[in-house]
């Protein structure tokens, strides 16, 4: 009888192995795009938290901006004749962007020449800028400029009824000057926020 000869072992060609590498590859660069989109979205919430606080820090602008209308240097006719730098205030509607932002309030060089109040917490990195502006085409008393200088919001009156009230039908409505507040907050890691407000003034 003829023996069968010995099977010669074939040697590896290695190609799983090479799989096995280029799914290794394919999962390495799988969860390294995974852990950038999740640091990338972790920034963007932190963002967002910035953002939130500074659009709660920018009130504290409004707050004293009503108590100057009520009690400070702009709370008698002399807002309505002049800038008051010391206080933030333009008598004349402020030149804006295509936003609706004073320019001034753009850049700080700017902000500085016309304003001379910011609000600072130099622990939290915060900085509050704002202006208020009459929306009046120049300077001078409402009456003196007459309907077309200036903008007005009309004044919400109470309806009583009766035959008095039927007689003021015809009559114009009361009004009341508009001004505007434009508050700038500048945060942490380059965060900004713009808030804007129009408001008349509270002792009407």
């Amino acid at each position: 009888m003829s023996k069968i000869p010995p099977s010669i072992p074939r040697h590896q060609q290695g190609v799983v192995l090479l799989l096995c590498l280029i799914i290794l590859v394919v999962l390495l660069a799988g969860g390294v795009a995974v852990m950038r989109s999740m640091n990338a979205s972790l920034f963007s919430a932190g963002n967002l938290a910035f953002k939130r606080d500074l659009v709660n820090r920018g009130e504290l602008a409004a707050a004293d901006v009503m108590t100057l209308f009520k009690t400070g240097a702009l709370s008698g006719a002399s807002a309505d004749i002049a800038n008051v730098k010391a206080e933030n205030y333009s008598a004349i509607q402020l030149a804006t962007n295509a936003r609706g932002i004073p320019t001034a309030l753009l850049t700080n060089t700017a902000y500085d020449a016309i304003a001379d109040k910011k609000i600072e917490n130099t622990a939290d990195r915060i900085t509050v800028r704002y202006l208020i502006d009459r929306m009046c085409n120049a300077a001078g008393t409402p009456s003196s400029l007459g309907p077309k200088g200036c903008v007005y919001a009309p004044l919400t009156t109470q309806v009583t009824g009766g035959s008095s009230q039927r007689a003021k039908e015809d009559l114009p409505p009361p009004s009341t000057l508009i001004y505007r507040l434009t508050v700038r907050v500048d945060g942490p890691r380059d965060t900004q926020v713009f808030l804007q407000a129009s408001f008349t003034k509270p002792d009407l």
